[in-house]
């Protein structure tokens, strides 16, 4: 159980969440992404008060948020344009736009060669490029990974970070939630958030609080 909640995210930073299993990394990233509400408190993303949003006005919400999951979710029988193309077409975004920018997306991913291959076919590395690639496909503004490196070895660890680290340059937010120390490390001018027990600490004393104006903030969340 998520408690004592306060914290805020500045907008184009980026972010590591630290801590063991079960801490409580994943349930707070849900309530981030959307996927759960809050049973009290208060969050705030891009300036609104979720409890004052009706749910038709989540989906809305959701299109500025890129999610990537550990364990890839992407769709078994599409090809990995269809997989990345598919929140385009949700959108409703016309096919001969959603043909370029896929193509733009897959080259810039590495991705370009594999196309027309189906998931299973994949290497779990490329799978998470696809994953990756689905996620920022929309241009979301925030995005949420949670344990992306997991499956993944640690040369292709670096590779995915590099893609997010080239996302924030573009000025996204990023939020990753990870147990591993290395990639906090080796991730220069990130900062840290560490979940014990369902409850933020701050060990270093230095980024619990981020200093700034705050683009969206969660206080508190259960």
């Amino acid at each position: 159980m998520l408690r004592d909640l306060d914290f805020r995210l500045v907008g184009g930073g980026f972010y590591f969440l630290a801590g063991p299993s079960g801490a409580g990394k994943t349930s707070l990233l849900k309530l981030l992404y959307l996927a759960r509400r809050a049973t009290r408190g208060r969050i705030r993303l891009f300036g609104e008060e979720l409890a004052e949003i009706p749910r038709s006005g989540l989906p809305a919400l959701r299109r500025r948020i890129g999610v990537v999951f550990q364990d890839f979710r992407l769709i078994p029988h599409l090809s990995v344009f269809d997989n990345v193309a598919l929140p385009l077409r949700i959108a409703g975004v016309d096919e001969e736009e959603i043909e370029g920018t896929v193509r733009e997306m897959l080259d810039w991913a590495g991705l370009g060669e594999r196309s027309s291959a189906r998931p299973p076919t994949l290497s779990g590395g490329e799978q998470q490029r696809v994953a990756i690639a689905r996620a920022v496909i929309n241009r979301p503004d925030l995005i949420v990974a949670d344990e992306p490196t997991g499956n993944v070895d640690a040369e292709m660890a670096k590779r995915l970070m590099h893609l997010f680290t080239a996302l924030n340059r573009l000025g996204t937010t990023i939020l990753i939630a990870t147990h591993d120390v290395g990639l906090i490390k080796a991730t220069p001018g990130a900062q840290l958030l560490r979940i014990e027990q369902g409850t933020l600490s701050d060990p270093t004393g230095a980024l619990k609080y981020p200093p700034g104006q705050s683009a969206r903030t969660a206080s508190p969340a259960p």
